[in-house]
């Protein structure tokens, strides 16, 4: 039975570095109380990643299971742990999941805390007290054939799986935005530009199709990212070598944890490179930080095309969704790529730490798995919320200056490199000066010396032409 202090507000617990008084309600324990007074560092706690709760709580089910199979664990604690998992899967217990989510140790403050809640809604499931580890102990039963370094890792790689999944699925909605506003503005001519000079004619829509295409690539290489993380060290115990993982459990407890999960999990070749390698981690980090630099590129793109109104490019206009000064009136500000711009410095800046984190592993272990679990969730995690409210507020609202466009074509010094095969090089040259001293537009000055008839000068600047158009399908 567990201690009760005579005002039925605490449980008296102990570990090895003595006895504590926990919160009698509390589904964690000593291990997690320890923690919180360790690591009050960022004042985010794990729980507030389901994904990574969710994660911890399938490895814990699929230990049970295994160790269930191999006899070691018995039917009733079998069933309560199972049950026990099963609720905090489907969303049960997460303030309960209080350790900070940059610890030390590894990951062990994160892992004793979901053995604590397990094992404390397990001891109720079966009608006894919380603390009542003699019955159901969260070392000994919860933490059977396990170490938090494969338990820890186990969970990071599904809870960031899991996570990626919306953050593809906003991405493939941005991508289809972007794909929408290029067939709008398919037949908008604008002029190009190299370093920021005028240079050849292409149209809006053009250029919106590209940024639909830079999203599918990145879709493309974050799922590749994601393939390597389906390889698990579940089993390898403390550094690799299986200690106290029975026959027979590596490939039981994976083959539970792919099912309860619905992921293709596949057991590491070596556990004692996997325990300690971080590859898939960084690997997984700059394809993130690919994402966030293209997208803060374009977002640099939109917040151009889009100056003015009257002193800048002003080709597009951004949907106008706050008011932009406290002094000027009228002003409106490109406030939701200026948001993106900001997650994605937030993304790079994470992939650093990783970076670093994953450099600085020692030997058998890496210890600063916690800190590569955080950069990564919350990478990811604002990465979506910044695509979502891209598309959503930005892409699609956003219209054409299709008169102002078309009137900078024919006024642009670069339209004589479209004419060019069609007056000549010499021709060419002397209507590009001319129109540089006077200001005057070069279709215009074409027809004005008597070039090209209007008939053909009016068909070449045709988008289909000036921007080599494929035909529509």
């Amino acid at each position: 039975m567990t201690d009760v202090t005579t005002d039925g507000t605490t449980r008296t617990e102990h570990d090895l570095i003595g006895f504590r008084e926990v919160p009698i309600d509390a589904y964690w324990g000593v291990h997690t109380l320890r923690a919180l007074e360790n690591f009050p560092i960022t004042g985010i706690q794990i729980g507030a990643s389901p994904h990574l709760v969710e994660a911890l709580a399938s490895v814990k089910q699929a230990a049970a299971a295994a160790n269930h199979d191999l006899g070691l664990l018995d039917d009733e604690r079998h069933a309560a742990i199972t049950q026990a998992c099963e609720e905090i899967r489907g969303g049960a217990l997460l303030d309960q999941f209080v350790v900070d989510v940059i610890q030390g140790g590894a990951g062990t403050s994160s892992n004793m805390n979901a053995n604590e809640v397990i094992a404390n809604r397990a001891l109720e499931i079966m009608g006894h007290e919380k603390g009542d580890y003699g019955v159901l102990h969260p070392n000994e039963h919860v933490n059977l054939s396990q170490s938090t370094n494969d338990v820890y890792p186990t969970a990071v790689k599904v809870a960031i799986i899991l996570e990626a999944q919306a953050l593809l699925d906003a991405m493939e909605t941005l991508e289809l935005s972007f794909a929408t506003k290029a067939e709008e503005f398919r037949d908008v001519l604008k002029m190009g530009r190299t370093q920021l000079q005028d240079a050849v004619p292409m149209t809006l829509g053009q250029e919106f199709r590209t940024y639909s295409l830079m999203i599918a690539e990145d879709r493309a290489r974050l799922s590749e990212a994601l393939l390597l993380l389906h390889e698990i060290n579940l089993g390898a115990t403390a550094i690799g070598t299986m200690l106290n993982a029975p026959q027979g459990y590596v490939p039981s407890a994976c083959g539970h944890l792919a099912e309860l999960t619905g992921l293709p999990l596949e057991t590491a070749l070596d556990l004692i490179e996997a325990t300690q390698d971080c590859g898939s981690f960084v690997q997984l980090s700059g394809t993130l930080k690919r994402v966030a630099v293209k997208l803060s590129k374009i977002c640099n793109d939109l917040r151009l095309l889009s100056s003015g109104p009257r002193a800048g490019f002003n080709e597009i206009n951004l949907p106008a969704v706050q008011a932009g000064s406290s002094i000027m009136p009228g002003k409106v500000n490109p406030v939701i790529p200026e948001v993106v711009n900001q997650v994605a410095f937030q993304v790079i800046g994470h992939d650093m730490t990783v970076t670093m984190a994953a450099e600085s592993g020692q030997l058998q272990l890496n210890a600063f798995e916690p800190v590569i679990c955080y950069s990564l969730t919350a990478s990811i995690a604002r990465l979506r919320e910044a695509i979502v409210v891209l598309a959503e507020r930005c892409v699609d609202g956003i219209t054409a200056n299709v008169e102002l466009l078309r009137a900078e074509v024919e006024n642009s010094i670069g339209l004589v490199t479209a004419l060019n095969p069609y007056i000549g090089y010499a021709a060419a040259t002397e209507v590009a000066k001319e129109a540089l001293v006077t200001g005057r537009g070069v279709a215009e000055l074409v027809l004005e010396k008597g070039l090209l008839p209007p008939e053909k000068l009016a068909a070449i600047l045709r988008p289909e032409t000036l921007a080599n158009l494929a035909p529509r399908a």
